[in-house]
Protein backbone atom coordinates (compact mmCIF):
# COMPACT_ATOMS: atom_id res chain seq x y z
CA UNK A 1 0.00 0.00 0.00
CA UNK A 2 1.12 3.51 -0.75
CA UNK A 3 2.73 5.41 2.32
CA UNK A 4 3.31 8.67 1.03
CA UNK A 5 1.30 11.21 -1.89
CA UNK A 6 3.72 14.07 -2.62
CA UNK A 7 3.30 16.71 -5.47
CA UNK A 8 -0.53 16.82 -4.90
CA UNK A 9 -2.20 19.51 -6.68
CA UNK A 10 -4.52 22.14 -5.09
CA UNK A 11 -5.14 24.37 -7.87
CA UNK A 12 -7.08 27.95 -7.63
CA UNK A 13 -10.66 28.71 -8.74
CA UNK A 14 -11.69 32.24 -10.61
CA UNK A 15 -15.56 33.37 -10.56
CA UNK A 16 -16.05 33.81 -14.00
CA UNK A 17 -18.93 35.76 -13.01
CA UNK A 18 -20.61 35.46 -9.83
CA UNK A 19 -24.64 37.05 -9.26
CA UNK A 20 -26.47 37.55 -5.51
CA UNK A 21 -29.61 36.16 -6.37
CA UNK A 22 -31.20 36.61 -2.70
CA UNK A 23 -30.59 35.60 0.50
CA UNK A 24 -32.10 32.51 2.93
CA UNK A 25 -33.91 32.91 6.51
CA UNK A 26 -30.65 31.38 8.15
CA UNK A 27 -28.42 34.42 6.56
CA UNK A 28 -26.70 32.82 3.88
CA UNK A 29 -26.49 34.41 0.26
CA UNK A 30 -27.93 32.78 -2.79
CA UNK A 31 -25.38 32.65 -5.47
CA UNK A 32 -24.75 31.88 -9.22
CA UNK A 33 -21.37 31.65 -10.83
CA UNK A 34 -19.11 29.65 -12.98
CA UNK A 35 -15.72 28.30 -11.55
CA UNK A 36 -13.15 28.19 -13.42
CA UNK A 37 -10.31 25.67 -13.01
CA UNK A 38 -6.73 27.29 -13.72
CA UNK A 39 -2.94 25.86 -13.64
CA UNK A 40 -1.79 27.79 -10.36
CA UNK A 41 -2.28 26.93 -6.59
CA UNK A 42 -1.20 25.14 -3.98
CA UNK A 43 1.15 22.25 -3.67
CA UNK A 44 0.46 19.47 -0.37
CA UNK A 45 2.44 16.58 0.43
CA UNK A 46 0.87 13.88 2.88
CA UNK A 47 2.61 10.65 4.30
CA UNK A 48 0.72 7.95 6.21
CA UNK A 49 1.25 7.35 10.17
CA UNK A 50 -0.48 4.22 11.76
CA UNK A 51 -0.54 6.12 14.98
CA UNK A 52 -4.09 8.11 14.08
CA UNK A 53 -1.92 11.17 14.51
CA UNK A 54 -2.29 14.23 12.34
CA UNK A 55 -0.19 16.68 11.78
CA UNK A 56 1.17 19.72 9.57
CA UNK A 57 4.69 19.42 9.08
CA UNK A 58 5.06 23.15 7.75
CA UNK A 59 4.02 26.75 9.01
CA UNK A 60 1.56 28.74 7.20
CA UNK A 61 1.63 32.31 8.40
CA UNK A 62 -1.56 33.55 9.74
CA UNK A 63 -2.74 29.71 10.20
CA UNK A 64 -2.63 27.80 13.50
CA UNK A 65 -2.14 24.40 12.75
CA UNK A 66 -5.60 23.63 14.38
CA UNK A 67 -7.74 26.25 12.50
CA UNK A 68 -6.49 25.14 9.16
CA UNK A 69 -8.94 23.68 7.20
CA UNK A 70 -6.27 21.19 5.55
CA UNK A 71 -6.53 19.48 9.32
CA UNK A 72 -10.15 19.83 9.70
CA UNK A 73 -10.64 18.04 6.50
CA UNK A 74 -8.44 15.27 7.51
CA UNK A 75 -10.06 14.84 10.76
CA UNK A 76 -13.26 14.42 9.13
CA UNK A 77 -12.02 11.85 6.86
CA UNK A 78 -10.35 10.13 9.84
CA UNK A 79 -13.64 9.92 11.55
CA UNK A 80 -15.23 8.97 8.43
CA UNK A 81 -12.98 6.44 7.47
CA UNK A 82 -12.61 4.89 11.21
CA UNK A 83 -16.73 4.55 11.15
CA UNK A 84 -15.68 2.04 8.29
CA UNK A 85 -12.90 0.13 9.74
CA UNK A 86 -12.84 1.28 13.52
CA UNK A 87 -9.50 -1.04 13.93
CA UNK A 88 -7.07 0.83 11.95
CA UNK A 89 -5.78 3.77 12.92
CA UNK A 90 -5.45 6.25 10.31
CA UNK A 91 -3.46 9.40 10.76
CA UNK A 92 -1.18 11.57 8.47
CA UNK A 93 2.03 14.31 8.06
CA UNK A 94 1.20 17.10 5.63
CA UNK A 95 3.47 19.37 4.47
CA UNK A 96 1.68 22.58 2.67
CA UNK A 97 3.40 24.69 -0.09
CA UNK A 98 1.66 28.03 -0.39
CA UNK A 99 1.51 30.09 -3.14
CA UNK A 100 -2.21 31.75 -3.14
CA UNK A 101 -2.68 34.51 -0.90
CA UNK A 102 -5.12 34.47 1.55
CA UNK A 103 -8.04 37.30 0.98
CA UNK A 104 -7.43 36.69 -2.58
CA UNK A 105 -11.05 34.93 -3.84
CA UNK A 106 -9.00 31.91 -5.51
CA UNK A 107 -10.43 29.45 -3.21
CA UNK A 108 -7.20 28.90 -1.62
CA UNK A 109 -7.48 27.29 1.84
CA UNK A 110 -11.15 25.47 0.19
CA UNK A 111 -8.65 23.78 -2.73
CA UNK A 112 -6.41 22.87 0.03
CA UNK A 113 -8.92 20.64 2.07
CA UNK A 114 -10.18 19.13 -0.79
CA UNK A 115 -6.67 17.99 -2.06
CA UNK A 116 -6.08 16.16 1.35
CA UNK A 117 -10.24 14.76 1.41
CA UNK A 118 -9.01 13.52 -2.39
CA UNK A 119 -5.11 11.98 -1.18
CA UNK A 120 -5.85 10.78 2.06
CA UNK A 121 -8.75 9.10 0.79
CA UNK A 122 -6.11 7.35 -1.65
CA UNK A 123 -3.63 7.18 0.95
CA UNK A 124 -5.66 5.59 3.55
CA UNK A 125 -8.12 3.52 0.89
CA UNK A 126 -10.92 4.51 3.05
CA UNK A 127 -13.08 4.23 -0.43
CA UNK A 128 -15.49 7.20 0.00
CA UNK A 129 -17.05 8.11 -3.18
CA UNK A 130 -16.80 11.49 -4.75
CA UNK A 131 -20.41 12.09 -3.37
CA UNK A 132 -19.42 11.70 0.00
CA UNK A 133 -16.12 13.67 -0.11
CA UNK A 134 -18.26 16.15 -1.12
CA UNK A 135 -20.74 16.14 1.71
CA UNK A 136 -17.51 16.12 3.94
CA UNK A 137 -16.25 19.01 2.24
CA UNK A 138 -19.36 21.25 2.52
CA UNK A 139 -19.21 20.53 6.12
CA UNK A 140 -15.83 22.91 5.93
CA UNK A 141 -16.73 25.29 3.74
CA UNK A 142 -19.06 26.38 0.63
CA UNK A 143 -16.51 26.11 -1.72
CA UNK A 144 -14.97 22.54 -1.25
CA UNK A 145 -17.00 20.68 -2.86
CA UNK A 146 -16.45 22.00 -6.32
CA UNK A 147 -12.62 21.17 -6.23
CA UNK A 148 -14.23 18.04 -5.36
CA UNK A 149 -16.18 17.88 -8.57
CA UNK A 150 -13.93 17.76 -10.24
CA UNK A 151 -14.32 19.83 -13.33
CA UNK A 152 -15.26 23.58 -13.99
CA UNK A 153 -19.22 23.95 -12.89
CA UNK A 154 -21.86 26.37 -13.34
CA UNK A 155 -23.01 26.41 -9.32
CA UNK A 156 -26.52 27.86 -7.51
CA UNK A 157 -27.56 27.58 -4.60
CA UNK A 158 -24.79 28.74 -1.88
CA UNK A 159 -22.55 26.98 -4.29
CA UNK A 160 -22.90 23.55 -3.56
CA UNK A 161 -25.44 22.57 -6.28
CA UNK A 162 -22.95 22.32 -9.34
CA UNK A 163 -23.38 20.92 -13.02
CA UNK A 164 -20.02 20.81 -15.64
CA UNK A 165 -19.92 23.61 -17.94
CA UNK A 166 -17.44 23.65 -20.85
CA UNK A 167 -15.30 26.96 -20.45
CA UNK A 168 -12.73 28.52 -23.44
CA UNK A 169 -9.24 27.64 -23.27
CA UNK A 170 -7.10 30.48 -22.44
CA UNK A 171 -4.65 32.63 -20.64
CA UNK A 172 -5.71 34.52 -17.42
CA UNK A 173 -3.48 37.18 -15.71
CA UNK A 174 -4.08 37.70 -12.13
CA UNK A 175 -2.95 40.64 -10.31
CA UNK A 176 -2.72 40.67 -6.40
CA UNK A 177 -3.58 44.22 -5.48
CA UNK A 178 -1.58 43.60 -2.02
CA UNK A 179 -4.67 43.51 0.53
CA UNK A 180 -6.67 40.88 2.04
CA UNK A 181 -10.32 41.12 1.74
CA UNK A 182 -12.57 39.43 4.61
CA UNK A 183 -15.65 37.41 3.11
CA UNK A 184 -17.97 38.59 5.90
CA UNK A 185 -17.18 42.16 5.44
CA UNK A 186 -18.35 42.06 1.53
CA UNK A 187 -21.31 40.28 2.18
CA UNK A 188 -22.70 42.23 5.62
CA UNK A 189 -22.45 45.47 3.25
CA UNK A 190 -25.34 47.02 3.22
CA UNK A 191 -24.74 48.32 -0.14
CA UNK A 192 -24.32 45.08 -1.48
CA UNK A 193 -27.00 43.93 -4.17
CA UNK A 194 -28.88 40.63 -3.67
CA UNK A 195 -31.51 40.76 -6.12
CA UNK A 196 -29.97 39.90 -9.31
CA UNK A 197 -31.88 37.97 -11.73
CA UNK A 198 -31.22 34.06 -11.91
CA UNK A 199 -29.71 33.04 -15.67
CA UNK A 200 -29.58 29.47 -17.01
CA UNK A 201 -26.30 27.79 -17.75
CA UNK A 202 -27.39 27.84 -21.38
CA UNK A 203 -27.48 31.42 -21.16
CA UNK A 204 -23.75 31.63 -19.88
CA UNK A 205 -22.59 28.98 -22.46
CA UNK A 206 -24.26 31.11 -25.49
CA UNK A 207 -22.63 34.46 -23.86
CA UNK A 208 -18.90 34.39 -23.57
CA UNK A 209 -16.52 36.14 -22.64
CA UNK A 210 -17.55 38.89 -20.49
CA UNK A 211 -20.99 37.24 -19.45
CA UNK A 212 -22.59 38.82 -16.59
CA UNK A 213 -20.89 40.36 -13.59
CA UNK A 214 -19.50 40.08 -10.22
CA UNK A 215 -21.95 41.63 -7.93
CA UNK A 216 -19.46 41.52 -5.03
CA UNK A 217 -16.77 43.89 -7.12
CA UNK A 218 -18.37 47.47 -6.60
CA UNK A 219 -18.39 46.63 -2.42
CA UNK A 220 -14.92 45.29 -2.33
CA UNK A 221 -13.81 48.30 -5.03
CA UNK A 222 -15.12 50.98 -2.72
CA UNK A 223 -14.08 49.56 0.55
CA UNK A 224 -10.37 48.26 -0.58
CA UNK A 225 -9.02 51.10 -3.09
CA UNK A 226 -6.45 48.88 -4.29
CA UNK A 227 -8.64 46.83 -5.99
CA UNK A 228 -10.23 49.67 -7.72
CA UNK A 229 -7.09 49.96 -9.39
CA UNK A 230 -6.00 46.86 -10.40
CA UNK A 231 -9.43 46.97 -12.12
CA UNK A 232 -9.12 50.36 -13.70
CA UNK A 233 -5.23 49.32 -14.78
CA UNK A 234 -5.98 45.47 -16.36
CA UNK A 235 -9.06 47.10 -17.65
CA UNK A 236 -6.94 48.45 -20.57
CA UNK A 237 -6.80 44.82 -21.88
CA UNK A 238 -10.00 43.99 -21.66
CA UNK A 239 -13.15 42.85 -19.45
CA UNK A 240 -11.24 42.71 -15.82
CA UNK A 241 -13.09 41.42 -12.57
CA UNK A 242 -12.41 40.06 -9.33
CA UNK A 243 -12.90 36.56 -8.18
CA UNK A 244 -14.86 35.96 -5.52
CA UNK A 245 -15.14 38.42 -2.51
CA UNK A 246 -11.64 39.65 -3.41
CA UNK A 247 -9.09 41.03 -3.58
CA UNK A 248 -7.46 39.29 -6.84
CA UNK A 249 -8.51 40.60 -9.78
CA UNK A 250 -8.19 39.09 -13.62
CA UNK A 251 -8.37 39.25 -17.04
CA UNK A 252 -8.69 36.31 -19.79
CA UNK A 253 -6.02 36.35 -23.09
CA UNK A 254 -6.78 34.55 -26.26
CA UNK A 255 -3.24 33.94 -26.71
CA UNK A 256 0.08 33.38 -23.89
CA UNK A 257 2.30 35.69 -25.61
CA UNK A 258 -0.82 38.36 -25.27
CA UNK A 259 -0.84 37.61 -21.45
CA UNK A 260 3.00 37.62 -21.34
CA UNK A 261 2.82 41.18 -22.75
CA UNK A 262 0.54 42.05 -20.27
CA UNK A 263 2.46 40.71 -17.07
CA UNK A 264 5.47 42.77 -18.63
CA UNK A 265 3.86 45.99 -17.95
CA UNK A 266 2.14 45.53 -14.69
CA UNK A 267 3.12 48.15 -12.23
CA UNK A 268 5.57 47.39 -9.32
CA UNK A 269 4.37 47.03 -6.15
CA UNK A 270 1.75 44.26 -7.49
CA UNK A 271 2.50 40.94 -7.38
CA UNK A 272 1.10 39.53 -10.98
CA UNK A 273 1.04 36.11 -12.70
CA UNK A 274 -0.12 34.37 -15.37
CA UNK A 275 -2.06 31.05 -15.37
CA UNK A 276 -4.10 28.64 -17.87
CA UNK A 277 -7.25 27.57 -17.87
CA UNK A 278 -7.63 23.43 -16.59
CA UNK A 279 -10.73 21.62 -18.01
CA UNK A 280 -10.16 19.12 -15.21
CA UNK A 281 -8.82 19.48 -11.67
CA UNK A 282 -5.27 17.59 -11.93
CA UNK A 283 -6.40 15.14 -9.14
CA UNK A 284 -9.61 14.24 -11.00
CA UNK A 285 -8.62 10.78 -11.29
CA UNK A 286 -8.74 9.68 -7.90
CA UNK A 287 -12.39 10.70 -8.06
CA UNK A 288 -14.41 7.64 -7.68
CA UNK A 289 -18.28 7.85 -9.05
Amino acid sequence: MTSILNQCAAPAKLNLFLHVTGRRADGYHLLQTVFQLIDRGDTLHFCARDDGAINRTTEVEGVPAESDLVIRAARLLQQAAQRRKPSLQYGADIAVEKRLPMGGGLGGGSSDAATTLLALNQLWQAGLSREELMALGLQLGADVPFFLFGRNAFAEGIGEALAEVDTPDCWYVVIEPGVQVPTQRIFSATELTRDTKPVRMSDFSGALPGFGKNDLQVVAARLFPPVAEALTWLGQYGDARMTGSGACVFCAFGQEAQADEALKAVPAGWQAWKAKSLKRHPLAHLLQA
